[in-house]
């Protein structure tokens, strides 16, 4: 049994260090070779946590193979068109003008309750609302709809607010976060003042964001007793 916890906790840190090497995405944006190289590993780490027999070498080795192999197609694929066709397809046209393009659809193998639960999750309701949707090729799809089904934005409104970046998170259940307020230009000393004015120390601090010195939420611990 002991073998056995030894060899998980070896493949879970070998496993991290190949994925990290791939530099992956999240499941729902790993293209077609991505996920074949993921559910290989997956299968490939198991072998030798369930059968002592088998060398460990037998799992680390084709794991950081597939992981190279990845890397180089991935590299490969920046600097060749063709190749990148090939391996990750290419993007297809739904949907133009709120007119469904079915030869795609059925190319894809997309049913119309596919199309309209992607277009509902993009808060689109009405297919003729929709100047156009895109099958990505991670499966996901990109829809832009009509400017008169879309929200007025400050320039439609003759309204000019400044550009500023989104708030960032300073504080973390009680941990101040240094690479944050670097990026505020601010510093520990300011962190501190503002939270107790608050009536708080850092660690009473479940979250803070800020956008600048004078722009920022504080959310208090809760009493969990």
């Amino acid at each position: 049994m002991l073998i056995v916890i030894i060899r998980a906790f070896i493949l879970y840190f070998v496993i991290i260090a190949a994925v990290r090497l791939m530099g992956k995405r999240q499941i729902g944006e790993l293209q077609p070779s991505e996920l074949v190289v993921t559910i290989l590993l997956s299968n490939i780490a198991t072998l030798p946590v369930e059968d002592i027999s088998i060398p460990m070498t037998m799992g680390i080795v084709p794991i950081f193979t597939l992981a190279v192999i990845d890397v180089i197609v991935s590299y490969i694929s920046l600097h060749s068109r063709g190749l990148r066709r090939a391996v990750s397809g290419t993007a297809k046209l739904l949907v133009t003008n709120g007119k469904i393009d079915q030869h795609a659809m059925r190319e894809l193998r997309f049913t119309t309750d596919d199309l309209m639960a992607a277009l509902r999750a993009q808060q689109v309701f009405d297919l003729a609302d929709v100047q156009f949707a895109v099958a990505e090729t991670t499966g996901t799809i990109t829809v832009c709809p009509k400017k008169s089904a879309s929200p007025p934005s400050a320039a439609d409104l003759g309204l000019s607010p400044e550009d500023t970046d989104p708030p960032v998170m300073v504080i973390s259940d009680g941990e101040i976060s240094y690479a944050a307020l670097r990026h505020l230009g601010l510093d520990e000393k300011w962190v501190r003042k503002v939270v107790k004015a608050r009536g708080c120390g850092i660690d009473g601090v479940f979250i803070m964001t800020a956008e600048s010195a004078s722009k920022f939420t504080i959310v208090k611990k809760e009493d969990m007793k």
